[in-house]
């Protein structure tokens, strides 16, 4: 059986010796198989793109590709979230097979690490089972990090590449490209996705498949932790008669300042609890940390409590709420509501 090289090398000359110019996917391959020193620079010339789940995240994120100018097919379970999309000039697929068909790099911003393994590993219409040889996934999802190794492990088997990537900074950073990426994988690959990343943000890479995802599990611990600081300064200062708003403001440039504060901060005053990033999601996060803390033998204290005041506003119905209605729980606790 003749080695993919050859098989590149072959279908260049034919292209080469004909009038027919080389398809995009064929010029994504070569730049697949080069050296990042000499490989072209991804561009919307030459890479087909395609993204699963257009949700709070996904949409935004998907957006800048599209007013970068790349060719875009999107796919979504539920097809009106990523009307918007179409209406901006993507494709709409039927399922993640049919998208990976079309698309040199995918990219999927799902819920949970089920919803994952689905749209990228099912052997009928998961992404993986319709991409070429040298296309790429890009996970973006908060998931576990095993399963981005098997997820790699697969994708090498069918001489492609997975990186995972998740991302922070909410909403804002998804609408503004300003997110902090958490890349996992080659680290040659995730330089050469560099232009795409740089559209939503800026990568940092962390090391080989799967470390990624505990970056960004690090990262969920330490906004637990700070998110249960910041709606307890709160009902603090309530309870001591202060005018919030203003304590708000006072701390922001102090040490007790951080990005919580300043995306959340004035939500909660106005009891603005939409989804930038929803609850349910963030108990998911929170329990594949302790999962992982467990493997690990690791007592994190804050982590655990965290997850249990998480845990009670999904018991109160309110896990499709953003994080910040963590203040909910606190008022609850201590029979105060801040607009009281």
């Amino acid at each position: 059986m003749r080695s993919l090289p050859f098989l590149l090398r072959t279908l260049s000359r034919h292209y080469l010796h004909s009038q027919t110019p080389s398809p995009p996917h064929l010029t994504f391959l070569h730049r697949s198989m080069a050296t990042s020193a000499t490989a072209e620079p991804i561009s919307p010339s030459n890479t087909r793109l395609g993204w699963i789940g257009t949700g709070v995240m996904g949409r935004s994120m998907c957006a800048h590709l599209i007013n970068a100018g790349y060719t875009l097919t999107v796919f979504n379970r539920t097809l009106s979230k990523a009307q918007p999309l179409v209406d901006m000039g993507a494709r709409l697929a039927q399922t993640p097979h049919d998208l990976a068909a079309q698309s040199d790099v995918v990219f999927s911003i799902v819920g949970y690490p089920t919803d994952v393994r689905q749209v990228l590993l099912d052997p009928t219409n998961g992404a993986l089972s319709g991409l070429s040889p040298g296309g790429v996934l890009v996970d973006m999802t908060t998931s576990e990090p095993s399963l981005a190794v098997e997820i790699s492990a697969a994708a090498s088997s069918k001489n492609c590449s997975s990186i995972d990537a998740p991302v922070s900074g909410g909403d804002r950073g998804a609408k503004n490209g300003t997110l902090a990426i958490f890349a996992g994988g080659d680290e040659a690959i995730v330089r050469r996705l560099n232009p795409l990343f740089t559209l939503m943000g800026k990568v940092n890479y962390m090391g080989p498949s799967g470390k990624g995802q505990f970056a960004k599990l690090a990262n969920q611990i330490t906004i637990a932790s700070t998110m249960v600081g910041l709606v307890e300064g709160i009902v603090y200062a309530h309870k001591a008669g202060l005018n919030v708003a203003s304590f708000l403001d006072a701390i922001s440039t102090g040490a007790a300042g951080s990005k919580s504060l300043d995306l959340y901060g004035s939500r909660i005053l106005k009891r603005d609890f939409e989804p930038g990033f929803f609850v349910n999601h963030f108990v998911k996060d929170l329990g594949i940390c302790l999962k992982e803390c467990q493997n690990m033998g690791l007592a994190l204290p804050g982590l655990a409590l965290a997850q249990q005041l998480y845990l009670s506003l999904k018991a109160h119905g309110e896990g499709n709420l953003g994080t910040q209605a963590l203040i909910l729980a606190l008022e609850r606790l201590n029979n105060v509501t801040l607009d009281s």
